[in-house]
């Protein structure tokens, strides 16, 4: 089969690349750095065209209000051009628990952007994951102020990117869900201990302070992002990721 990876150098779409072709498929990588633009629609009918599936794993820019309408222009632009060149299954990246945080503006754009996909002509598979491992870091600087991190004790369920990556090229592969496939790493942990234990293993010398009202993660209610019952749990430990 032939993919459409949009978003297909970064993070994960670069690994959903290289799970595909080991499997003999026909993955091509697109982004502003291969001329797509999903805003302005540049390149956009060409990086589909004759796709057999179109894999879409772009985010937005910021994770404010203005997430909203990158979202909206770009499932816009990517659900019509798909649907003239005749793709028959559209797979995106979202986040588990996404609809239960009205409060983040972003949280409501990845449902804006569900919402369009499932609204749209062509069959279709959301896949939800957990929070990325790999974020950590960035989660502990954006809530750093001189040596002291303050981190609220959301529940928090972490995930390898490569287990991501491996589970939407899957689905990518097979037939379209008309649904969403949760799944989550095999450990929960409060942000605020994960944050103690990351700046541990890394000898880092901040310390991290709990702090209900800190950072994006305060507008989450409860164990809202963590994997639901039924959700299909990765093997990697976060503890052994960072070793």
């Amino acid at each position: 089969m032939k993919f459409a990876v949009i978003g297909g150098t970064g993070l994960i779409g670069s690994q959903v690349v290289a799970n595909l072709k080991a499997a003999g498929h026909q993955a091509v990588p697109h982004s502003l750095s291969t001329g797509v633009d999903i805003i302005t629609g540049q390149g956009v009918e060409g990086a589909v065209a004759g796709a057999d599936v179109v894999v879409n794993l772009t985010n937005s820019p910021t994770f404010d209000e203005a997430s909203l309408a990158f979202f909206r222009t770009s499932m816009d632009n990517l659900v019509a051009a798909s649907e003239k060149a005749g793709v028959g299954h559209f797979v995106i990246l979202s986040i588990v628990g996404v609809d239960r945080v009205p409060d983040m503006d972003y949280y409501r754009a990845k449902v804006l952007q569900e919402d369009i996909l499932k609204a749209g002509p062509i069959p279709y598979s959301i896949v939800r994951a957990t929070q990325f491992m790999e974020f950590m870091d960035a989660t502990l600087a954006m809530s750093t102020e001189g040596d002291t991190v303050r981190l609220p004790r959301t529940p928090i369920q972490p995930i390898a990117a490569a287990d991501v990556a491996g589970a939407v090229a899957e689905v990518a592969a097979g037939p379209p869900l008309n649904g969403v496939l949760n799944i989550g790493g095999p450990d929960v942990y409060p942000l605020d201990e994960l944050g103690r234990i990351t700046v541990a293993a890394k000898g880092d010398g901040r310390t991290v302070v709990t702090d209900d009202s800190a950072g994006l993660f305060a507008a989450v209610p409860g164990d809202a992002i963590t994997a639901p019952e039924g959700a299909r749990i990765a093997a990697t430990r976060y503890t052994d990721w960072l070793s």
